[in-house]
């Protein structure tokens, strides 16, 4: 199955080198989507510019693929199914969940000349990083890209109702299933309340599993792809 591997802020498509082989020696085609501002060097992207890198890539599968999507991406693969609830044949979210249209993408940090830098570590005390040795979070730290402020302030807008039909996986890493739920039950995540196809996979890990756990990770993907 062709995968789209959408990262989360402040990574490129190498936060998925270690998962690619997996899925790779399993017969899947995995692909990273390079997202504008957060690898190609364009410090002006939006939030559009980010959603037309995705839809570009959507367009280009010869089948319906597999759109996986990170952290704060989850949002942005929502907003691709909803553009292309048609074409997307799963929509599989690690470690958060969309946004409603009106709301900010990701305006979580301090802006700095136009961007949104990592802020280190201290945001992601506890279950988040606990998983990440002194060495993964100095080099993930050092290879984090600035997010332009355009993307993290860009305004959600999801127009298309069928987008609740496309099948979801929600991969929970520093959160149980069960917790995921209590969420979503609570009103935290009013989107994925409307959703009509919604499974819940764990994984033993924290907000960075394609860093800590690429091998069960590429697992739970291709156990998704395959499901029908």
């Amino acid at each position: 199955m062709e995968i789209l591997l959408i990262s989360g802020l402040w990574l490129d498509g190498t936060a998925w080198d270690a998962v690619i082989p997996a899925l790779e020696a399993v017969g899947h085609r995995p692909r990273p989507v390079t997202l504008p501002g957060q690898g190609d060097g364009r410090s002006s992207a939006t939030l559009d510019d980010q959603l037309a890198a995705v839809l570009a890539a959507v367009d280009a599968t010869v089948d319906n693929p597999l759109l996986v999507a990170h952290s704060a991406a989850c949002t942005l693969g929502w907003l691709a199914a909803d553009a292309r609830p048609e074409r997307v044949a799963k929509l599989a979210l690690i470690g958060g969940f969309p946004n409603e249209d009106g709301q900010p993408y990701a305006d979580f940090f301090d802006m700095h000349n136009g961007a949104m830098p990592f802020p280190g570590w201290g945001p992601f005390t506890g279950a988040d990083s606990a998983d990440l040795d002194k060495d993964l979070r100095q080099r993930i730290a050092a290879d984090s890209i600035p997010v332009p402020e355009q993307v993290a302030r860009g305004v959600v807008r999801l127009t298309d109702q069928r987008r609740y039909d496309v099948p979801l996986v929600v991969v929970c890493p520093e959160f149980t299933p069960e917790q995921a739920r209590e969420w979503i039950t609570a009103g935290e995540a009013p989107e994925l309340a409307r959703a009509k196809h919604v499974e819940y996979v764990d994984i033993d890990s924290g907000h960075w599993p394609m860093f800590t756990k690429p091998a069960e990770l590429a697992r739970l993907l291709d156990l998704t792809a395959s499901r029908d």
